[in-house]
This record gives C-alpha cells, structure tokens and sequence, in this order.
C-alpha cells in the first residue's frame, strides 16, 4: 500500500517508521522540509509524566491576566483576540469539572504508551544514545503549593508515573547550580530527555529513507474524495497513493476542513533561547512550576524556553518575551551564560482547546487518516501516535480508545 504523510516533523517521521515495519511504501511530503518548526525548537522532554491539560476549572479567573501581561507564561495578544474568540470559547468549556476530566483520561491514555513506545523506536533505529534517563524535576517555590502538588502526584502514581516529593536541601544537592529560593520539587526518576529535538528528528528521518521511505518538498493545498486518494498542490502538482496521513501540526486544520472536519486547531507560539555548547549546569531537565518555564541540558547546548503565547502564524516574534524567560532564571540558577550570547527561536505548537490531539480518520473519505494537534507533547507523544495510525491503516483494534481524540469530538 502506498501512503503519503504530510508532515515531516517529527510525528509524520514517527510514522512513516511505524508504517514501514508493516511493510507500507511511504511518502514523506512537506512544504518546507523535515525538523521544520517546533520538531527543532522544543524543550526535548519525553514528558510523559504530564497529566493535565492546558484548561482547567481554575482558569477562567486567569483569563484577564492574560490579556494584560503580554509577557506573562499565557498571552493573548489583543489584535488576535477576536480571531481567537472560538477556540477561547471551547477552552473554557473543556474547564468544566467533567470536561477537564475526560480530557485528563485521554491524557492518561496516550501518555501512558509515550516513554514505551520511544524506547523501542530508538533501539529499533539504532538511537538510543539520543534518549537519555535522568530523570525530570519540576521546581517550586511557593510552599502553600505542596498539598496541591502532592494531590497531582497521587493521581500520577495512580496512572503508574513514579515521582518523589524533595525537600529543598535535597533539591539543591541534585541540582547545586540551582539558588536557594525553593520551597521544593517534584521528581519524576522515570521521566528522559533527549540529545536534540533537531538532531533526533533528523536522525529519525534520515533512517526512514535509508528504508526505503521517499521525500518529496511540495504543498498540499486539497485532498480528492476517491477511493485512492489524489494530493493536489500549486502548478498542477498530484500524487495518487492508497491513503494519506496527515500530520502537518499547526498547517492541518484547512486540509482538515476539505475533508468535512471543522477542527478548532489554534497555535501556541512558544519561546526560546539556546546557548550553544553551554553543557553540565544541571544534570537534567527541570521545569520551575511558579514561572512556567523549563530548563533543559541538550547535548547541543543548554535551552530555556516555555511559555505560551496566541498570535496566530503570521505575527513577528515577540522576543521580550523570550528575554522575560531568560530574567526570571537569572534570578533562579547560578551560572547562566549572558543573554546576548544565546540564539533565539519562536515555533507554532499546534493546539486542542482540550489539549488532545486529533488521532483518527476524516470524515468525507476514510483514507484520509489524522495525526496532528498535540500542543506542548509532539515530541512525547509522535511514536505512540504512530502505532496508533499504524492501527489504523491496518484495521486493527487500537492499543486505547481513540474516542477522546475523535476529529468529530468537537
């Protein structure tokens, strides 16, 4: 069977993988080509140990602060406001009690085949040197958070994540570069980061061609209706396969809405700043939960980025925002390089108001299959997606309900 995927981060590659060990012929097409966006940018964290979604019941008194502090952790910029308006609705409709839970067990569901599904990836792969176990801390600094933290950690361990709870000597005997300003940490011992977010997806591309997977550089713009489904692109472009997948992360929702699916897909713009060759202030990643920023020792260099930002994809990049992260870990961990000496990136995470992906087929022609949406967990989440579309195209029953990242859910 010949499949084409669009989308060359690091989910379409997860996927072609996972559909040549059935033996499929696989197209890879992007219009920019592979590790384009936050495949390359992100913080490089199998996070796994992450359970909650973005909206919350608590969220909607924070929805003004948003829009006053645009460079705070969560931002809105006002020009983009009534753009946004209907993803904002559905937002904070998923914060209901009911809502946030069901998203948390769809969370739980996918999460929980993460970190299985990379290692056997990587050593299938041959890259296993890339992933690396040390563990994750997630820092805090105000004490009144310990009984939430430890009522997040009970759910975790229910979902089988082991996590230790640290007092702050502890914490800084882990982590000495961090100064004495916490209150504690969350410890996932279990958690693993990799080398590189752009190294590891191109290590993962580059495999997939030398088994026989196929590149092309084109724009998709429309999918045809026909039992073999036609790729239509500028100038006359067509390609012809069996079935096509489209993993595209924040371009999906126009190809999405040609196949009768009206996905509410916005985008997180996320920040950054990388200082090559920095290596060794911490042993691993750790996140500062007061802040809404993470820190992570990349064989490349050491990157500090979070924070989200709604602005849609065609606004300039807001770096004050990116040097607002920078200041507040100066003020949290000795030793930081100066700011003018990192390099600076901004990436478009594709967004859920309910931060689940869409995992599953269009609705006007079931060979048109879904793999994108998955906001802050692309990197985490891409192989065990893979299997699942992989399950899919085989008409297999799916290692978990793929209910909750229905295309129709919405």
């Amino acid at each position: 069977m010949k499949i084409a995927i669009i989308g060359a981060g690091i989910v379409g590659v997860a996927t072609a993988h996972a559909l040549l060990d059935e033996g499929h012929e696989v197209l890879i097409l992007d219009k920019e080509g592979p590790a384009f966006g936050p495949s390359r940018g992100n913080a490089g964290i199998i996070a796994h140990t992450d359970v909650l979604p973005l909206a919350s019941p608590n969220i909607l008194r924070k929805v003004p602060g948003f829009l006053l502090d645009p460079l705070g952790p969560l931002a809105i910029r006002l020009g983009y406001l009534p753009q946004l308006l209907p993803w904002l609705t559905r937002f904070l409709l998923a914060a209901r009690p009911a809502d946030y839970e069901r998203s948390i067990a769809g969370i739980i569901a996918l999460q929980q085949l993460a970190l299985p599904a990379w290692l056997a990836r990587a050593e299938k792969a041959g890259l296993m040197g890339h992933i690396h176990r040390r563990g994750v801390l997630y820092a805090y600094r105000d004490a009144n958070d310990t009984a939430g933290l430890e009522k997040l950690a009970e759910r975790q361990r229910a979902a089988g994540i082991a996590i230790d709870m640290l007092q702050p000597q502890e914490l800084r005997q882990m982590e000495p570069a961090l100064k004495d300003r916490f209150a504690g940490a969350a410890f996932h011992p279990e958690a693993a980061h990799i080398s590189d977010p752009l190294s590891l997806t191109m290590a993962l591309f580059e495999t997939a061609l030398a088994r026989g997977a196929e590149f092309e550089k084109a724009k998709v713009d429309n999918i045809s209706m026909g039992e073999r489904p036609a790729l239509i692109g500028p100038d006359g472009w067509q390609r012809v396969v069996d079935r096509v997948v489209v993993a595209a992360g924040a371009w999906s929702k126009p190809l999405a809405a040609a196949m009768g699916d009206k996905v509410p897909l916005d985008t997180e713009r996320g920040y950054n700043v990388s200082f090559p060759g920095v290596t060794g202030l911490t042993s691993r990643p750790v996140g500062f939960k007061d802040d809404g920023f993470i820190m992570t020792p990349l064989e490349s260099g050491l990157r500090i980025g979070g924070a989200v930002e709604f602005g849609g994809l065609h606004a300039p990049p807001n770096h004050a925002r990116t040097k607002a992260l920078y200041d507040k870990a100066a003020t949290l961990v000795e030793g930081l390089p100066a700011f003018d000496s990192g390099n600076l990136w901004m990436g478009f995470r594709p967004s859920l108001p309910d931060s689940l992906p869409v995992i599953g087929r269009a609705s006007r022609n079931p060979n048109v299959l879904y793999a994108f949406g998955h906001g802050h967990y692309g990197m985490t989440q891409s192989t065990a997606t893979a299997g699942l579309i992989a399950d899919l195209i085989a008409e297999r029953r799916p290692a978990i309900d793929l209910g909750h990242f229905s295309p129709q859910r919405f």
